[in-house]
C-alpha cells in the first residue's frame, strides 16, 4: 500500500495490529452476550434499556479500550454515520418528523462548504478528508500550497507553454503528410496541440493555478469523470460477478447502464463547478480569499443530485462537525473532552444494537447483513416474541427484514 518493500518491523507491526483488531472484535461479540445475561441476573428481569442498549454500551466501552488508539476515531465516525441514519429512521417511523425531499443534498452542501473552508484556511496533513478534498478541489486550492506559493518567486511556466504551441502546430502539420499508420501519433499530437492552446488562454493574476482558468476547470473535471465511470463499472462488475459467470451475456447490460454515469457526473461536475465558481469569484472581486470556498462549495454541491448517497452525506457531515469541534477547542471556545470519541462510539454502537434487536426495520439493510454475517446468523435467531410486550411489534418487523435482506432465522448450531 505504501509502494515500498515492507521491513521486518513493518510485518511484525502489521501482524500485531491484525491480532489487536481481532481481539477487539472477538471481545465485542463475547462481552455483548455476557452483559445481556449478567444484567438479566442482576435486575431479575428485562427492562427496555437492559435488553440491548446498555449491554452494547458496556461491551463497546470495554472493547474499544483494546483497539489501537489510531483506529478509534475511524471506528467512531463509521458507527456514528450509521447511527445517525438509524435515529432519523426511528423518528420518522414514530411520526416525530417527515423526510425532506433532497435532504441529503442540503446536508452535504453545508458540510462540504465547511470542509472546503478549512481546507483553504488551515494546514492539516493528518486528516484523511484533506486527501479527498485535494483530489476533488485541487492542490492549488489548499492552504499549504497557497502559503508556499506566496513565499516563493513567480515561475515562467505559462510563458514556456505559450512558446511551445507553434512547435506543436508545426509537428501536427508535418504528421498530416505521413501515412495512415501514424494515426495514433497524429491523434496524440493533435490532442497535445489543443491542450497547449487551452493552457495558453488567460487567467486572473490572483488565481493560484499555473495555466489558464479554462484548463484548470476542464482538465481535472474530465479526468475525475473518467475515474468515476471506471470506478462504477468496476464496482458493478464485482457485485454482479456471480451472475456474469452464469450469464456472460449480462455484461453488455451492466456496462451500458445509464446509472453508471451518476458517480462520474457527481465527481466530475463537483470539481468543475467548484473551480469555475472559484475562478469567477476571483475575477469578480479582483482578489483571492479562502471565504470563496463557501459559495463555491455550495454551488458545486448541486452535482450531488446526480448521485445522492446517505453514507457520503453523513460521512462529510460528521467530518465537518469534527473539524468545527477541534477548531473551537483550539480557540478555547469549547473544553477538550479527552474521552469524547470513546463515549460517542459506545453511544452509537448501543443505538445500532438496540435497533438490531428491538427495531430491525429501522436499521440499514447493509448493516443488518453485516451483523448477521459477523454473528453467524445469531442476531436473527434471538427470540423476539417476548419483546412484543414493549409494543414495538418486534417479531413482526423481524420477519419483514429477513425477507427484505434474504436472511433467515431457521438455523441450528452444534454448540
Amino acid at each position: 500500500m505504501r509502494k515500498k518493500i515492507p521491513s521486518k518491523e513493518d510485518i511484525i507491526k502489521t501482524a500485531l495490529g491484525i491480532l489487536q483488531s481481532t481481539a477487539f472484535l472477538s471481545w465485542s461479540g463475547f462481552s455483548y452476550a455476557m452483559f445481556i445475561c449478567l444484567l438479566r441476573r442482576i435486575f431479575g428481569c428485562f427492562y427496555l434499556p437492559t435488553i440491548s442498549f446498555l449491554p452494547a454500551f458496556l461491551s463497546s466501552f470495554t472493547a474499544i479500550l483494546i483497539e489501537r488508539t489510531s483506529r478509534r476515531t475511524l471506528l467512531c465516525l463509521y458507527v456514528s454515520n450509521i447511527a445517525t441514519e438509524t435515529l432519523f429512521r426511528m423518528g420518522v417511523w414514530r411520526g416525530y418528523f417527515s423526510p425532506i425531499p433532497k435532504g441529503e443534498v442540503y446536508i452535504f452542501a453545508v458540510s462540504v462548504a465547511v470542509l472546503l473552508y478549512f481546507f483553504r484556511s488551515k494546514v492539516n496533513k493528518q486528516d484523511q478528508i484533506y486527501k479527498i478534498l485535494r483530489i476533488i478541489a485541487g492542490k492549488h486550492e489548499e492552504s499549504e500550497y497557497l502559503i508556499n506559493r506566496n513565499s516563493r518567486p513567480e515561475t515562467t511556466s505559462d510563458n514556456e507553454t505559450v512558446d511551445r504551441i507553434p512547435e506543436s502546430g508545426k509537428s501536427l502539420r508535418n504528421n498530416s503528410r505521413k501515412p495512415r499508420t501514424n494515426i495514433v501519433r497524429t491523434s496524440f499530437e493533435t490532442y497535445k496541440y489543443i491542450i497547449n492552446i487551452i493552457k495558453a488562454q488567460s487567467k486572473h493574476a490572483s488565481c493560484p493555478h499555473p495555466y489558464s482558468c479554462i484548463h484548470y476547470v476542464l482538465m481535472d473535471s474530465a479526468k475525475l469523470f473518467g475515474y468515476g465511470v471506471c470506478g462504477q463499472l468496476a464496482l458493478n462488475s464485482i457485485l454482479q460477478f456471480k451472475r456474469l459467470l452464469q450469464k456472460p451475456k449480462l455484461l453488455k447490460s451492466i456496462v451500458f447502464r445509464k446509472q453508471n454515469l451518476n458517480l462520474a457526473v457527481f465527481v466530475g461536475g463537483f470539481t468543475g463547478l467548484y473551480r469555475l465558481a472559484s475562478c469567477l469569484l476571483r475575477r469578480t472581486f479582483n482578489k483571492d480569499s479562502h471565504t470563496y470556498a463557501i459559495p463555491a462549495g455550495l454551488i458545486a454541491s448541486t452535482a450531488f443530485m446526480a448521485f445522492p448517497n446517505n453514507t457520503i452525506t453523513l460521512y462529510f457531515m460528521w467530518k465537518a462537525l469534527q473539524l468545527l469541534w477541534n477548531d473551537a477547542v483550539e480557540k478555547k471556545k469549547l473544553p477538550e473532552v479527552k474521552w469524547f470519541v470513546i463515549f460517542l462510539y459506545c453511544l452509537s454502537t448501543s443505538i445500532l444494537f438496540h435497533a438490531a434487536i428491538m427495531e430491525p426495520q429501522n436499521l440499514r439493510s447493509s448493516y443488518w447483513r453485516f451483523l448477521y454475517n459477523m454473528s453467524g446468523g445469531r442476531i436473527a435467531i434471538m427470540r423476539r416474541e417476548p419483546l412484543d410486550f414493549f409494543g414495538l411489534e418486534t417479531s413482526k418487523h423481524l420477519q419483514e427484514v429477513l425477507r427484505k435482506t434474504k436472511t433467515t432465522d431457521k438455523l441450528t448450531f452444534s454448540f
